[in-house]
Order: structure tokens, then C-alpha cells, then sequence
């Protein structure tokens, strides 16, 4: 299953994979949602040549789906459609479906065959061909944490936490490395697992969170920095489509209970030479001047670059003193109350580990920016400030936005974002996430009413 060398033979997969049904040609959103179209698996070879044609609006879909309202890649343009070229990647089988399916991951082109420069996989592209410019090439390693709950929740719309299909009892503790949580739910992650390999995803350690129903999975390190993106992406589609089958929600959703941690999402990321070699590693503890040049630049870009970090209202939940959670803007060594954090061990293995993404991101997007900014710190030889040993929560130390419009504001105003991402991609996700903001802002909640209703 998955990639074929060379040219793609559609006869041979179909031949190869008899129980696939139908099709998703899909791409992802500004938002990480896909989106996209069911095709008969007869149209498997349209769909490998660029056959398939969506409106370039799709990238920039609001979270419920609806147009930006005023953009000039809606009305404008008449709604116009763009090509979408095929990643390579897949068909991907996804067994949780009624009836075997598979996707096939696209992006989006403009009509004169160029990437669209409003997909943030192609972003992501634009960025790795700067670092392959410069003869390197970042090694990515992802982890994912997420909640598995019961979607039917209470009457106040929270999620419950599930019971457990071993002893017919909800959890009572937390469950921080608790094989029995793992446990519990070992059939559903099995398939999960499965999944992954029919996919191509290097899925590697389980372990129980320390939210009550909270996992996390690694994906194992990769040379191939858009493969780890990939993965990243599909794994999210993989675990919300198992739980599903399980009557259950994986959510990804940053701080989806206000009394339990938040769903983070840690990149670890170092830099190869033409030769293989890690440029971090000077042989040493502290790893290399290109090691501080990249840890200064991911740091220069962090308060601008929050709206690709956390670019949810519920995101900000996520962000309190003493909950794993970055607040502050700095690094330091071992220390996982910085922004920035870089693992000891053998100096071969020296890294960044970027701590500030929520599980609720777009991988692509993050991807793109976490790269561009280091980029930018390689390219200007910044030097970052002294690392931080204790707790960056008690230090008087630069913040990060915590409020979206705050947020928002800072990433459409940055000119180091114009200098980092495409200006297309940076417009379109501005709009989107204002068009959201307005409607968050003239909600009425629940709890409002209870408050205020016939108190004031």
C-alpha cells in the first residue's frame, strides 16, 4: 500500500486493491480540515494527473465551512476554479470507513501550473526549497496528543470522558503513563496502528496523558520533512475515523476540558548537511553556532507567528502558569517550561524541540513557520539570549500573545511574516480567522444567560 517508484500504474493498484470502493480526492484547508470530493475508483487515473479542478477557496474556508465574506478569492473571481496536482502520496486506504475507501492527498495549482501559494502544503515546499538552497535539510519528528471521549457529552456541549471497554467503568485519576488507560482502549489503538502502516505512517510509543482520557502518539523521526508534515496530518484523519467506528471523538482540540492539560503538538527538528552530517552537533552539550543562529530565529518569530501556533479561540485556553504550556518567549536545555527546548543526550542527536503548537494546528502551516523562522535566524547569524534553567514561568521574560485578536492583529502586521511566508497564504488566513473571531464574538453563551439574565 502507498507509494509506487517511478511512474504511478493505476491499473496495477486497483488490481492490488480490489476492496477499495471509492475515492477522496482531498486537500487540506488553511484550518487542517480536508476538503474535497467522494470519486468512483475508476477515475483513480483523472485523479493522479491533475485531472480533478477545485475553487483556489477551498484553502480558505472558515471552520464551519462558509466563505470568507469580501475575498477576492471568492466573488472577485468569480469563485474561480484552480487545478490540483497529486502529492505522490497514496492512495491512502482508510479501513475505518463503511465500505473501503482510500484517499488521494492533493494541492492546489494556479491554472498556469504553479502552486497555489494559499496552500500551506505548497508553503511548506517554498520553505524546504530555501533550505535545500542552502544545502540542508531538516530531519522533523512529531508528537500528537489528544482526548478520546464521548461525543454526547452533557448538557453544557463538554465531551465525557468515556468509559472503559475492559471494566464497563469511567476512569476515576489521572492517567500520566498509566498502562492501565493505554490498556482500556488497546483495541481501538490497534487499529489506529494498523491504520498508520497501511498508510505509511511511522507511528512509534503510546503513552497515557496526564488529562483524565488523554494519549499521546509519536511519529518517528523522518528525513523527508514533508513526509513528517504528511504524517502528521493523515494521523489526525486516522484517529478521529477509528474513534468514530468506537462511537468515540478523538479531539485535538487544544484545551478541550478547562479543569485538565491541553492537546500540545511538539516538533523536534534538526538540520543535515549534503553529506548526512547534523550542522547541530558540534560534539558538545551546547550543539553549534547554527544550532543558537536557529533557536534565535524560531525565537524572533515566536510572538508573530502565534496565530499558526494557536489559531483557535479555545487555543488560548491552553495557555496557563504551570500547565506544560509555553508562556514565554525563550529556550534552554532539558527544560520543558521553555518555548524552545533542546534535549541532552548523544551529541549526534542534537535538536530543537518546538513546544508552543497546539495539537489543534495545521502541521503544514506550522511546519512552515517553525522552519522559516529558523531559517531566517541562519540566514542574519542571530544570536539567541541566555537559555533559561528554572522555571520560565517565575522569570520576568517576554510574553507571547494570549489572546486571539491580539494574535491576529500581530501576524497581518508582521514584516517578518511577509518575509516568511507567502503573502497570499498570510491574507487569506488573516480574513479567515477574523471572519471567525466576529462570530465567536457575537455568541451569547449559555452561561452568559445563567449570569446575567435576571440579575442585572
Amino acid at each position: 500500500m502507498g507509494d509506487f517508484e517511478g511512474e504511478f500504474n493505476t491499473a496495477a493498484w486497483l488490481a492490488h486493491n480490489p476492496e477499495i470502493g471509492n475515492l477522496r480526492a482531498a486537500v487540506f484547508d488553511l484550518n487542517g480540515v480536508l476538503r474535497g470530493k467522494r470519486v468512483p475508483r475508476n477515475q483513480l487515473k483523472k485523479v493522479t494527473k491533475g485531472g480533478v479542478r477545485m475553487p483556489l477557496s477551498t484553502a480558505n474556508l472558515d471552520i464551519w465551512g462558509r466563505d470568507i465574506a469580501n475575498s477576492k478569492w471568492v466573488f472577485e473571481t468569480g469563485d474561480s476554479d484552480g487545478g490540483c496536482f497529486w502529492t505522490g502520496r497514496g492512495p491512502l486506504p482508510m479501513p475505518w470507513t463503511d465500505q473501503p475507501t482510500a484517499l488521494v492527498p492533493l494541492c492546489l495549482m494556479e491554472n498556469d501550473g504553479t502552486p497555489f501559494a494559499g496552500d500551506a502544503r505548497n508553503a511548506l515546499g517554498m520553505v524546504l526549497d530555501r533550505f535545500a538552497a542552502r544545502n540542508l535539510y531538516p530531519v522533523v519528528g512529531i508528537e500528537l496528543e489528544f482526548y478520546l471521549a464521548d461525543p454526547q457529552g452533557g448538557s453544557d456541549g463538554a465531551p465525557d470522558t468515556p468509559v472503559s471497554p475492559l471494566t464497563g467503568a469511567k476512569p476515576i485519576r489521572d492517567g500520566a503513563l498509566a498502562i492501565d488507560e493505554v490498556n482500556d482502549h488497546d483495541a481501538l489503538i490497534n487499529e489506529i496502528y494498523a491504520a498508520c502502516q497501511l498508510q505509511m505512517i511511522e507511528a512509534d510509543t503510546t503513552i497515557s496523558e496526564a488529562g483524565l482520557g488523554q494519549f499521546e502518539i509519536n511519529l518517528l523521526h523522518s528525513t523527508d520533512a514533508m513526509k513528517a508534515a504528511d504524517d502528521a496530518a493523515f494521523f489526525k484523519q486516522i484517529a478521529k475515523g477509528v474513534a468514530r467506528k468506537y462511537g468515540l471523538a478523538a479531539s485535538f482540540m487544544a484545551k478541550p476540558y478547562i479543569d485538565r492539560p491541553g492537546n500540545g503538538m511538539h516538533l523536534h527538528i534538526s538540520l543535515l548537511d549534503g553529506a548526512g552530517r547534523n550542522v547541530f552537533d558540534d560534539g558538545g552539550e551546547t550543539g553549534s553556532e547554527t544550532l543558537r543562529h536557529a533557536i534565535a530565529g524560531g525565537l524572533s518569530g515566536l510572538a508573530d507567528s502565534m496565530l499558526v501556533f494557536a489559531p483557535h479561540q479555545n487555543s488560548y485556553r491552553r495557555f496557563a502558569i504551570e500547565s506544560h504550556a509555553p508562556m514565554s518567549v525563550c529556550w534552554g536545555y532539558e527544560n520543558r517550561t521553555a518555548a524552545i527546548r533542546v534535549p541532552l543526550g548523544p551529541p549526534s542527536q542534537r535538536r530543537i524541540e518546538h513546544r508552543v503548537p497546539g495539537a489543534d494546528t495545521n502541521p503544514y502551516l506550522v511546519l512552515a513557520t517553525i522552519l522559516a523562522a529558523m531559517l531566517t535566524g541562519i540566514e542574519d547569524q542571530k544570536s539567541p539570549p541566555e537559555p533559561v534553567s528554572t522555571s520560565a514561568y517565575a522569570l520576568d521574560l517576554p510574553v507571547i500573545p494570549t489572546r486571539w485578536e491580539a494574535a491576529i492583529d500581530r501576524f497581518a502586521e508582521s514584516p517578518l511574516i511577509a518575509r516568511m511566508l507567502p503573502v497570499t497564504l498570510r491574507d487569506m488566513f488573516v480574513d479567515c480567522k477574523r471572519q471567525e473571531l466576529l462570530r465567536f464574538s457575537g455568541d451569547v453563551s449559555p452561561f452568559e444567560y445563567h449570569s446575567y439574565l435576571d440579575q442585572v
